[in-house]
């Protein structure tokens, strides 16, 4: 078995810098891995992976105290493992140089991207999806020719030591390393010089990452949060937009960067849909406390959070419909209720706060235009959900909106999809990764200009009154003229 990394002390600055060192001089020694050597990286993670996968799902389950292993297996294990075998069967395609083309100042020559792997790849990983949001950049990472440091969540620290694990019996520190440890750690994880850093997390700690990244002038991909809108059309029926909505929201119980944060549906309807909402969770997770597939606040700090959020809002008058449905006392435990909250206003810190919770609050609109207004007064989410049959509506809704991604008709899919670039925009993140998009976002694409024996450029050399350049101006003069504008 390979050795990871070895166990650093807390904020062990001399440490990652050391172990950093290490993985530069191992890239330098091979800057360029072939195809054969990133799919056999892929593999090795994916054997890897089947190898740890009931000590991943038992662990993740520990951190939470309770996690539904489904809800493990869909939204972490199986995305990862499609994630590997999508990037595996397109990597030779994706490696091969691009032929572009060649201006006429240029000729005779060629011209070509190729694209190289950047380097040391730092990985940042949150606690609410620790084993998905940690492997899937490193997919990408290993996909581009990349090596990588990878900082866990010491918030999941079970699943920490599983990762660390799993990653060590495919790995030696030189290709990729785990490091784990506290708030210090992290601090000193990001202020690394490395190639590139991604960053999963709270939009604020987000603007510290960058700006420690920034002192190195570390290029960074972050994929933060926000509250991402559900708009519901008046004619979409509202007991099928309850049952998608609901599904969405209640994997990890709404711990998610791209969980349904407020929905919004037709004016007169709040109550309706509330209902219906309430119905669909209270038959899919008929009891709470002792459900296995009732996923529990991961730790106390969150859950004082998440309660503080809903006594504000009914000290400001808004409704709280507790979905409870075998009336459980939860005291001790960490699982929560989900809790529809209407009568919302925006000084509410339900409004005001990304939720990470299951809390669902709900806004009424009178027009679409309303609906559209209010979404783009607030910073740019990093997902948008909108149901309607109607493609030329949704459309519009497409073209006058900007989020991270979009799903129609359903919430959360578009991460699952590999073939599509994930990642926010402004406040919800810069950059992306998945797929194709995410081979790009390691790899640095350096183009190239290859000339031949023939130098074209002695016939137009200066003196800059010969005949060759005369004529090259009158043809780039009479080609560059101005254009007709046409209404």
């Amino acid at each position: 078995m390979n050795q990871a990394v070895s166990t650093l002390p807390s904020h062990d600055t001399a440490g990652l810098e050391y172990l950093l060192a290490t993985q530069k001089k191992a890239f330098l020694a091979a800057p360029m891995p072939e195809a054969k050597q990133r799919i056999r990286n892929l593999d090795k993670l994916h054997n890897a992976l089947l190898d740890h996968k009931e000590q991943l799902l038992k662990a993740v389950s520990q951190d939470f105290s309770n996690r539904s292993e489904a809800e493990t297996l869909l939204a972490e294990f199986y995305a990862t493992m499609d994630g590997i075998a999508y990037n595996r069967k397109r990597l030779k395609k994706w490696m091969k140089p691009q032929r572009r083309h060649v201006p006429l100042t240029v000729m005779p020559a060629s011209v070509k991207v190729i694209y190289q792997p950047l380097g040391v790849v730092g990985i940042v990983v949150p606690w609410n999806f620790p084993i998905f949001l940690g492997l899937s950049p490193l997919i990408g990472a290993l996909a581009a020719g990349n090596r990588a440091m990878i900082k866990t969540s010491e918030f999941a620290p079970a699943t920490s030591r599983v990762m660390k694990q799993l990653l060590a019996s495919a790995f030696n520190e030189s290709e990729v390393a785990v490091v784990e440890g506290g708030v210090e750690t992290s601090i000193a994880f990001t202020n690394l010089p490395f190639d590139h850093l991604v960053f999963t997390g709270a939009t604020e700690v987000g603007k510290q990452v960058m700006s420690a990244a920034a002192k190195n002038l570390t290029p960074v991909t972050l994929e933060l949060g926000g509250k991402s809108p559900a708009i519901i059309h008046d004619d979409f029926p509202l007991k099928e937009a309850a049952s998608r909505i609901a599904f969405g929201k209640g994997i990890n119980c709404g711990q998610v960067c791209v969980s349904p944060d407020y929905i919004l549906v037709p004016r007169g309807k709040v109550d309706s849909f509330a209902k219906e909402l309430s119905e669909v969770l209270a038959k899919r997770y008929p009891s709470i406390k002792n459900n296995p597939d009732y996923t529990a606040i991961i730790n106390d700090r969150q859950h004082l959070r998440l309660q503080s959020y809903l006594e504000d809002a009914q000290a400001k008058g808004a409704k709280l419909h507790t979905v409870n449905p075998a009336n459980e006392s939860l005291d001790g435990s960490r699982k929560m209720p989900f809790t529809i909250v209407t009568d919302v206003t925006d000084d509410m810190l339900v409004m005001q706060e990304e939720l990470f919770g299951p809390i669902i609050p709900i806004l009424p609109y009178s027009s679409m235009n309303e609906a559209i207004h209010y979404v783009n007064s607030k910073p740019r989410p990093l997902a948008l959900y909108y149901f309607d049959w109607n493609t030329q509506r949704s459309d519009e809704i497409l073209s006058q909106t900007h989020s991270g991604g979009v799903c129609i008709n359903d919430t959360m899919s578009h991460v699952m999809a590999d073939d599509i670039p994930f990642g926010g925009i402004g406040p919800s993140g810069i950059g992306h990764y998945h797929g194709h998009e995410g081979f790009l976002n390691f790899s640095k694409a350096k183009g190239v200009v290859r000339k031949g024996r023939i130098d074209a450029a002695s016939f137009v050399a200066p003196p800059w009154n010969n005949s060759m350049f005369k004529g090259l101006k009158k043809y780039m003069d009479f080609r560059f003229r101005k254009r007709k504008i046409h209404n």
